[in-house]
Formats: structure tokens, sequence, C-alpha cells
């Protein structure tokens, strides 16, 4: 069985092959339960620690991940999530590898924000919003500009040292994107193309009625019900797609707490991603349409890249 290090990931991973690869398991046969989250003492009174433990399988593999998540562990100065992702061979059961899930959930988090965004937002999007500050914020950014033609990134946080911090890991990578610090004065209609979300925040992050027409919304940083980092009016006035029906109904509360206050039905989210990689759903309308992706994260999400991952390597050993 192959031990494969936080290091090993970074050095193998590109979003130009993960995302395709992405799509080729979400538009296949899969089998993914609901995944179980275990909240125990600990943490703050909003967002408890948790664990989680995450089961899927493709055609070609078996796997689960077990993760923690530990909401005030940056202010001690240690990661928030920990994670790692264990894979057997579909055909035998037998162990293949063990794959850091830490790093790996930076990468397949982010690459399945833009592969949605590559179905959902408009093919001319040139511009992003990015909140949040955090440690998955680069690769966020880097995603989206992998999938859309964006020149212009916005970055929006609380602390001015992590906005440029985030702004120089970005332009490591791709020196020729115009990164900047967001300001909006109040009111100010926010006029880009794509606002995408990653921060811990568990009240909305934006005003929905500040959003203009045909603007793609990605949520990714929450995973609480009672908690949410868009308004009600943004989901009201958009055409929503979920990463996983069974997740995102148990788990978001950008779905959950509109649904509580009467103000949308269950069929108000359209799809989910396994249908928008298929085909059987469309990721917009219209280009006027606001269109939203509401991701909790997925098993298959997981167990596919460290697959996918496992793959590169061996075949790197049977060049070699």
């Amino acid at each position: 069985m192959k031990i494969v290090s936080a290091q090993e990931v970074q050095q193998i991973l590109s979003f130009e092959k993960l995302i395709p690869a992405l799509k080729s398991a979400f538009s296949d046969d899969f089998g993914m339960p609901q995944r179980q989250m275990y909240s125990f003492p600990g943490g703050s009174e909003e967002k408890q620690n948790t664990f989680a433990v995450l089961p899927a399988w493709t055609q070609d593999v078996v796997g689960v991940k077990s993760f923690t998540h530990y909401p005030q562990n940056p202010e001690k100065g240690r990661l928030t999530v920990s994670a790692q992702v264990l894979l057997f061979s579909r055909d035998t059961g037998a162990p293949l590898a063990l794959v850091d899930g830490t790093s790996l959930t930076y990468w397949r988090t982010a690459a399945i924000s833009a592969l949605a965004s590559s179905l959902m937002s408009r093919e001319n999007a040139s511009t992003l919003l990015l909140f949040g500050t955090g440690e998955l914020a680069p690769y966020m950014a880097l995603a989206h500009a992998s999938v859309r033609p964006i020149t212009t990134i916005y970055i929006s946080g609380r602390d001015l040292q992590k906005i440029h911090n985030t702004i120089e890991s970005i332009k490591k990578v791709r020196p020729e994107l115009c990164v900047l610090p967001y300001q909006k004065n109040e009111g100010e209609m926010i006029d880009v193309d794509i606002i995408s979300c990653a921060t811990g925040s568990s009240t909305p992050v934006f005003d929905g009625a500040s959003v203009k027409q045909g603007t793609h919304i990605d949520l990714v940083g929450n995973h609480h019900p009672t908690c949410r980092e868009c308004d009600s009016y943004s989901i009201e006035t958009s055409y929503v797609i979920a990463d996983s029906y069974l997740n995102v109904f148990n788990e978001a509360g950008e779905i959950l707490i509109p649904m509580s206050e009467g103000k949308i039905e269950k069929t108000h989210v359209k799809g989910e991603l396994a249908e928008l990689c298929a085909g059987d759903v469309l990721g917009r309308l219209s280009l006027e349409q606001t269109t939203l992706f509401k991701s909790v994260g997925t098993a298959l999400a997981d167990v596919a890249s460290a697959y996918h991952i496992y793959t590169q390597l061996m075949n790197e050993q049977d060049i070699n």
C-alpha cells in the first residue's frame, strides 16, 4: 500500500488534469452513502469540533475519507482541517493507498467549484471576487482561473495582511493575473462575473441585492445547518445546483434557512453535480440569469481525487 504525503500531493496535482478527472467520475456510475458528521464538545458555541467519515466507490476503487474540523485551531496556529483518504481496489478489496487528505481537500474543493463554474458561469467570465483568505483561498482563485478567462481577481477579508498574503500566493503561480484587495462602498453594485466564498463566516458575507444579473455565485465555506455565507435573497433569485442533495439538504444553512423561512421549496435546487456533469440538467438557462453552486463536500470528490493521484504515481513508476 502506497503512503502519499502532502508534498507528493502538491507535486502531482494540477487543475488542468484534476478537473476533467472529477468530471469523468461524477458522470459515471458511483456509490456514495450520506456522510456521517459527529460533533463533540469543544470549538465555539456556533461551531463545535467535528469528526467526519465519507465513504464512496467507483468502478475502479472503494475509498473513505476521514477528517477532523476544529474551527478554533487557527487561533492556536494549527490547521482547521486534518484528513486522510484510504483507497481499496474495487476488484480485490486490497488496500491501495493512504493519501494525505488535508492537502487533497484544498485541491478537490477548489476543483469541484471550478468544475461547476465551467458548466454554470458565463464562458466569457473575466472577473472574480473571492471572499476568504485562509489556506483554501489561493486554490479557489487558481482553479476558477483555470476554467474561465479570468484576468482580474479581487480578494475580500477581515485581515489586510492575510489579504496581501493571499494575493502573493496567487501571483506566485499566475503572475500575469491582476489581483487586488476588494473595496466596495455601501449600496454599490458588485460588478464581477463570479463570486466565490470560502470563509468561516456564520452570517452572509455579501448583500444579494447588490449582485448583478448573470453572476455565478460559488459557496464552499459553510457546512453547518444554522450558518450561511449568503442571504436568502441570493438563493431565491438564483438558479441553484448542489454538489450533493443528501449532504446539502442535511448540512447547508444557505438552503435550509430559506426553506425554514418558507421562501423556497426543495425543488428550488434544480440539480446536483452528477446530473450537471452528465448533461441531465443545464448549468444556466440564459446569460442574464444568476447561477449559484452550493458545495459542502462529497466523498466521491475525495476518492476520485485520491485515485487520480494514485494512478498518476503508478504511471510515473511504470515509465521509470
